[in-house]
This record gives C-alpha cells, structure tokens and sequence, in this order.
C-alpha cells in the first residue's frame, strides 16, 4: 500500500514538472536574436533543450548560437553553431536568468528554432538541514523525460525534413524525366521532318 502511494506521488509530481516547463517554437530572422528570461532563486535548477527545423534544402548546416547569463550580464552556459543541445544552469544568486537564439551568422535564411525551458526550483531541506531524497530522485527523473522528450520531437522534425527533401527531389526528378521525354520526341520528329524534306527537295533536283 505504502508502495502504490509512493508511486502515485512521483506520477503526480513528474506530471505537475513537465506541466511546468515551457515549449516554444520561434523564427529567427538572419543577423537577429530572440532572449527569454527566467526568475531564478539561488540553487533554483534551469533546463533549456533545443533544436533546429530541418526545412527543404537546409541538410545539416543550420547552427545557432545559443546562450545563459546570469542577472550581471555574464555568459554562464553557451552552445557554439549547434543545430541541437541542453543547457543546464543552477542559479549562483537570485534574479533575472536570460537564455539568447542568435542567428548572426547566417547570411539570409530564417532559423525555425523549438526550445523547451524548465525550471526546478531548490529542494527544501528539514528542520536537520536535509534535503527530501524522493523529492531529488523526481526531479532527476522529471529531467530525464524532458530530455528524451526533446531528443524525440528533434528526431521528428529531421526525419519530417528529410521527408520532405526526398519528395520533392523525387517530384523534381519525375518533372525532368518528363522534360526529357518531350523533348527526346520533339527532337525525334524534326528529324523526321527534316530528313523528309531533305530527300524531296532532293528528289524534285
């Protein structure tokens, strides 16, 4: 019994954290950046996935640049040209946490970024000064499905991508094959045409 209600309330906690994180999907315009910010107390936990949608022609080359500061303005957690990552932050000291989408780099294409951002606040500790072992093990756990989450959608989005860029090769192909044909049977005539008239002019002399 002790065991089933145990359960029950890591299924609760770990539906009520997941409800809590925020999952957004933005457009990045080339030489631009998007922030977002965070209220962080001190030992409060900050969780940012993302990715990069794969469109039609783009492959593997679409890096950003992603970042957190802290509430004086330094770079605390970075990712470099990544299409994909996680940023994991926990708060030094309370305020304002800022995490920065830059697509600086690109000449003129617009970045279609989905990110998900979570926030585990510091566990409280005891009347001993402890911390609540369960309450860790949830939000270890609580983590781990926001990451495969993440990692599931970005698997997605690049085989819908990859799809996508295979149909419309595929329809490009069928569209030439046919140029081809037309024009494989236009040529064939006039040659017909020509080789006709050639032999009666001839004929006529």
């Amino acid at each position: 019994m002790a065991s089933r209600q145990v359960f029950l309330l890591l299924l609760v906690t770990v539906s009520f954290l997941l409800k809590i994180a925020v999952a957004m999907s933005i457009d990045i315009p080339a030489h631009q950046n998007e922030c977002f910010y965070e209220d962080l107390g001190t030992g409060d936990k900050l969780t940012l996935t993302f990715y990069v949608r794969l469109k039609v022609g783009d492959g593997e080359n679409t890096p950003i640049d992603v970042w957190i500061t802290n509430p004086n303005g330094n770079i605390v957690a970075s990712a470099s040209r990544d299409h994909k990552g996680l940023l994991i932050e926990t708060a030094k000291e309370f305020g304002k946490y800022t995490y920065c989408f830059s697509n600086k780099l690109s000449s003129n294409n617009v970045k279609s970024v989905h990110f998900n951002s979570n926030v585990n606040l510091k566990n409280a500790v005891d009347e001993n000064n402890q911390e609540d072992p369960l309450k860790n093990e949830i939000e270890e756990l609580a983590e781990s499905i926001l990451s495969v989450k993440a990692q599931q959608e970005y698997l997605v989005a690049r085989e819908k991508a990859h799809r996508n860029t295979a149909e419309s090769t595929n329809s490009r192909v069928k569209w030439w094959s046919g140029f081809q044909l037309v024009l494989l049977i236009s040529v064939c005539l006039w040659q017909v045409h020509y080789l006709k008239h050639f032999f009666e002019v001839k004929r006529a002399v």
